[in-house]
């Protein structure tokens, strides 16, 4: 930091200490003993005790500078650079020799022959600047060093008002600076003094060192540079803005030209190298280094991320300053999980999915591979700084506000995930040893006060009745699908894959919700404000009411994807540090989340989404080319939309909505990209989103086939109604604590030219006394029992093709002359 500044100062000054250094020169006192302290005291003026030079420090401890920390990419593409002075360290043998002789010939000739204070030098300069009135420095490049290594202690630790520069020294300054330039020169050779200094010294505010220099001006390395252009470095040092040639060309010129004439007379080079160089005309090619995310090369956001994971670790430093600290100035070199290819993917389709987005719609993508939690992509369609016509933010809306530890992470805190929720009531379903097509009865939509839910470690709350409407009594308005031809009974899976609201509530009313929440808490999911856990006793979140970071609902998914194994989400691979040591990354953290054969059970129903289900109209036809499972999602108003998808390889979360701050824009007739949409849903932007970066992205990692589920999961098992024979009356409400769940989610939009729905399964009756299981049909399969229990273990024979049961009528299959632009009708969520 601190530079040469020699054009200012006082005569009295001058004055004062030319009698000493005269003095001293004569006596041959400061280059034998330094400095004889009773010259020295006669001379300060204002220090009178002679102890006061006995008392200066007699020893430097070099710190290693300040360097800049580079951040890449998992294949070592950078990313970002964070520095508080940008500075790449070097050794000397990888400078160029002419820059070594050039700054040598300018700041200090004699360097090689004093032992790092020049009496000839301080008598030459102390005439010159009395006689002609002018200012002529004489610290060696030692005592420089020995300042700019203070200085540099100084900036390291905040103490930015104690650092001094040459014009500010006084006669105390000076003298410990003496004393520890000939300190230093007992200590280190004269190379790695020279080292030091050009790794050290200030070019301009961009450019700390002859490396950072080089880049910045010439775009070249240190290594590579030519005569003229180490001259022109070399003359930069004695006043980096006065000699600046971007913004002083001529004073630049005379200045490289004086280098040039002294190394001449030193014979570092010969006049025709002379020559050639004072007749070569300056020619930047200026690179400045950037520093910090919104100067990112790529995934601005992902970079934020990371940033927020290394201050709010206390593994590098015990407070933010230390941490602070380590970051911009501990010269770290950061390998990232992300994945530069899927990056690139990922970012030019959520700027390809709303363009410049003047009406600030949120896109974003996720991708974390399945069995390790690697995140290996996450854009947005934002920038960081403010652009004409742009949608900026400095909100990252695939993380979390918050980590459970309250530590900001910078994130937008989430967003309703919709009906991206039902899959993980439905592997409760199946982990408490139900039937992939055992029949619910998605017929009924009132939940009221009381309903007699089960749960063993809690109490379920809120209703769905609109007689008992009233947020105070924790109860919303019936439940509802997208059509009215689905209030009936149905297969779960059909339920499932259709995204039937009502038939992930008539599932839930067979489970103890205990167990989904486990299942819920097992996969990582919680709060996208602040890492809290989601409480699923609460009746809205079993369709997605609370919000949930797309980085989490992509990792909850990569445990169906990697057969039930869950990982926390990493971003840091390795930190190395300034002198090839490793610091702590992120540990990866797996286990067994979810049972194999449930995991297995729910990827079957998913890869039924995008051939006949919700997500039909996004592109069935990814299925054809590698093996994918996925799931829909919408939230209340239309406000927020999804697809969850993934292969064996990728999970890939992608958003599409309001993404600002309360979200509470509806998403019901908009117009995005000049098409107008009477409502949102998530297979109409989210969707395409999603399968055009998957047909990129997903081929760069295996996409094998996903292991079939048990034989025994997919007999269709038939259970006896939840409610009692005798009609039941809901009791008077009490004074509640309940809290009013989230409205219901909006109903996705009809898919657009469908066949005729189905026609609505008639009311059911209210059900008869159990009675003994039916005649079993003609097939060698026997007849299904009331609750089996789960399957023994066995060979798993392959699944039959068509998981629905044919006995079952009110799921007629697909006519085989249908278009092939047409699927179910559902609520698609």
């Amino acid at each position: 930091m601190a530079t040469k500044n020699r054009g200012h100062g006082t005569a009295g000054t001058l004055a004062r200490i030319l009698g000493f250094f005269i003095a001293s020169a004569l006596c041959g006192v400061l280059a034998a003993s330094l400095i004889v302290p009773a010259v020295a005291a006669a001379s300060l003026g204002v220090r009178t005790s002679i102890g006061f030079f006995d008392s200066l420090p007699e020893e430097l401890t070099v710190q290693p500078p300040s360097q800049s920390t580079k951040v890449l990419t998992a294949d070592g593409q950078p990313i970002a650079t964070f520095y508080a002075e940008n500075r790449v360290r070097i050794p000397l043998d990888q400078m160029s020799p002419y820059i070594k002789d050039a700054v040598v010939a300018i700041e200090d000739s004699r360097f090689y022959a004093h032992a790092g204070i020049d009496p000839q030098g301080i008598v030459r300069a102390l005439v010159s600047n009395v006689t002609s009135g002018g200012r002529q420095g004489a610290s060696t490049i030692t005592q420089q060093y020995v300042t700019n290594v203070i200085n540099e202690a100084r900036l390291s630790q905040d103490k930015r008002d104690e650092v001094i520069l040459s014009g500010q020294k006084d006669m105390g300054d000076k003298l410990r600076e003496m004393k520890l330039a000939v300190a230093l020169e007992k200590k280190f050779t004269k190379e790695q003094i020279l080292e030091g200094y050009l790794n050290i010294v200030f070019f301009n505010s961009d450019a700390y060192g002859i490396e950072a220099a080089s880049r910045y001006f010439f775009s070249s390395t240190a290594k590579d540079l030519t005569l003229p252009q180490a001259a022109l470095l070399a003359g930069l040092v004695n006043s980096p803005t006065f000699y600046n040639p971007a913004i002083n060309p001529e004073n630049s010129m005379a200045r490289r030209n004086q280098v040039l004439d002294e190394m001449l007379k030193l014979d570092k080079i010969t006049q025709v190298q002379h020559d050639e160089a004072v007749a070569t005309p300056i020619e930047l090619k200026i690179s400045p280094e950037r520093q910090g995310c919104a100067n990112a090369t790529m995934a601005p956001y992902f970079c934020d991320y990371i940033s927020h994971l290394i201050l709010n670790n206390p593994a590098f430093g015990t407070s933010l300053i230390e941490r602070q600290r380590k970051l911009y100035r501990g010269g770290l070199t950061i390998t990232t999980t992300l994945d530069s290819r899927l990056q690139a993917a990922a970012q030019a389709q959520v700027d390809g999915t709303a363009g410049p987005n003047p009406d600030r719609w949120g896109a974003a993508l996720t991708t974390v591979q399945p069995g390790t939690g690697k995140i290996l992509a996450m854009a947005q369609n934002t920038v960081f700084l403010a652009e004409p016509g742009k949608f900026d933010t400095h909100l990252n809306f695939n993380v979390d506000a918050r980590d459970p530890q309250g530590n900001d992470l910078n994130g937008a805190g989430g967003f309703q995930p919709g009906s991206t929720m039902k899959p993980f009531t439905f592997a409760e379903w199946l982990n408490e040893g139900k039937s992939i097509t055992a029949e619910v009865d998605a017929s009924r939509r009132v939940y009221p006060l009381g309903f007699p839910w089960r749960s063993s470690c809690g109490k379920v709350m809120g209703a769905y009745s609109t007689a008992q409407n009233n947020p105070e009594l924790g109860a919303a308005d019936d439940l509802q699908n997208a059509e009215e031809g689905f209030y009936r009974k149905m297969p779960i899976n059909y339920g499932l894959y259709n995204s039937i609201n009502t038939a992930t509530f008539a599932s839930a009313t067979q489970l103890d919700f205990c167990g989904i929440q486990k299942m819920v808490d097992a996969v990582g999911l919680h709060s996208g404000l602040d890492g809290a856990p989601i409480n699923m006793h609460q009746l809205g979140n079993l369709l997605g009411a609370i919000g949930v970071a797309p980085l989490h609902m992509a990792n909850a998914f990569a445990t169906f994807a990697s057969d039930g194994k869950y990982c926390n989400p990493i971003a840091l691979v390795e930190i190395i540090d300034a002198t090839g040591g490793k610091l702590p990354a992120q540990n990866v953290e797996c286990r067994d989340a979810v049972k194999p054969d449930v995991a297995r059970g729910v990827n079957s129903v998913l890869q039924d989404v995008l051939v006949k289900g919700s997500g039909f109209w996004i592109n069935p036809k990814i299925h054809d080319k590698m093996p994918t499972a996925a799931k829909t999602g919408t939230s209340n108003n239309n406000g927020s939309t999804w697809v969850v998808g993934y292969t064996s390889g990728l999970s890939t979360a992608s958003f599409f909505g309001d993404a600002l701050e309360g979200q509470k824009r509806s998403g019901q007739n908009v117009t995005i990209n000049g098409t107008f949409y009477p409502r949102l849903d998530g297979w109409m932007i989210a969707g395409p989103q999603w399968v055009n970066y998957m047909l990129k992205a997903a081929p760069l990692y295996p996409a094998n086939p996903f292991p079939p589920p048990p034989a025994a999961m997919m007999k269709p098992t038939y259970y006896a109604p939840v409610a009692p024979t005798t009609p039941w009356v809901a009791p008077p409400p009490a004074a509640p604590a309940a809290v009013a769940p989230d409205p219901v989610p909006a109903p996705e939009s009809p898919v657009p030219a469908p066949p005729a729905p189905e026609s609505p399964a008639p009311a059911p009756e209210p059900p008869p006394a159990p009675a003994p299981p039916p005649a079993p049909a003609p097939e060698p399969a026997p007849a299904p029992v009331p609750e089996p229990a789960p399957p023994a273990p066995e060979p798993e024979p392959e699944p039959e093709p068509d998981p629905e049961p044919e006995p079952d009528p009110s799921e007629p299959p697909l006519p085989p002359d249908l278009p092939p632009d047409a699927g179910f009708q559902g609520g698609r969520r």
